[in-house]
């Protein structure tokens, strides 16, 4: 008689955030399974810290309560209940966001595309649709100067398929600001 085979059990959210996970890298849980993700390149960080100062300098000029968060964590609407991710950035508005373990109320999220990750970023992009106040999703190349949009449209859906740039203004309508596709660039070598 053949052995039965032995399905690996399903990790929730609350076990995902009480345990104790090995190594020093960043984990998301993926349908149930805790991922370890790669260390950025320096590339991918330097478009990171970037983009990071750019929104964090505007928000605080601006005033008001949103904030740019750095690798936080955020939970899908779809199976909420085993699926924790970690964009690269995100903005929040809601000040109580500060105080909790994951972001409930992002309202533009941000993705640096990696040659090696392009496959999970999209997942990732696709289950960030799910989270109710969400407005935006910004995905921004790294290995060539380039950005692809998704804006949710006024009646709660989504575009079949982002805007791309490679030049010129764009615009994050979610927090009012609008900024040349280069801007994101500089220190990266691409710029």
């Amino acid at each position: 008689m053949a052995a039965a085979l032995k399905r690996p059990q399903l990790m929730t959210v609350d076990a995902f955030l009480d345990w104790d996970s090995p190594g020093p890298y960043v984990w998301q849980l993926v349908d149930g399974q805790p991922m370890a993700m790669a260390p950025p390149s320096p590339r991918h960080g330097a478009i990171q810290a970037e983009t990071g100062a750019i929104i964090r300098n505007y928000l605080a000029e601006r005033g008001g309560p949103c904030v740019v968060v750095t690798t936080p964590g955020v939970r899908p609407r779809f199976q909420s209940d085993r699926n924790f991710l970690v964009p690269d950035l995100a903005v929040t508005c809601s000040p109580a966001d500060l105080d909790r373990r994951f972001l409930s109320e992002p309202i533009l999220l941000i993705e640096i595309l990696s040659p090696s990750n392009h496959a999970e970023t999209w997942r990732n992009v696709w289950a960030y649709m799910t989270i109710g106040s969400l407005r935006e999703i910004l995905v921004i190349r790294s290995n060539a100067v380039g950005i692809e949009l998704l804006r949710r449209n006024e009646d709660g859906t989504w575009p079949e398929a982002p805007t791309p740039a490679t030049s010129g203004m764009f615009e994050l309508a979610s927090i009012g600001l609008e900024l040349p596709v280069a801007a994101l660039y500089r220190g990266s070598g691409l710029a």
